[in-house]
């Protein structure tokens, strides 16, 4: 299973919807929308560089791989 850990980065590193929407170029609606799944959601790789930057953490942070099917 793929786990989107957006929500857990993002709150461990304080960020809000409106400041990283603002880092990244999205509304905020979309980042509350990012934000709300625990599936990996279609990224591309541009936003997924643009959220790495502006959370200063590397693509297995936000994406986690697992074979547990819980």
């Amino acid at each position: 299973m793929i786990q989107w850990r957006l929500r857990q980065v993002m709150a461990d590193r304080n960020i809000t919807n409106r400041a990283l929407a603002g880092q990244i170029g999205l509304h905020e609606t979309s980042v509350s929308k990012l934000k709300q799944r625990d599936d990996m959601p279609r990224v591309d790789g541009g936003l997924l560089d643009r959220l790495c930057l502006a959370l200063n953490c590397g693509p297995s942070d936000l994406i986690v791989y697992s074979t547990d099917k819980e």
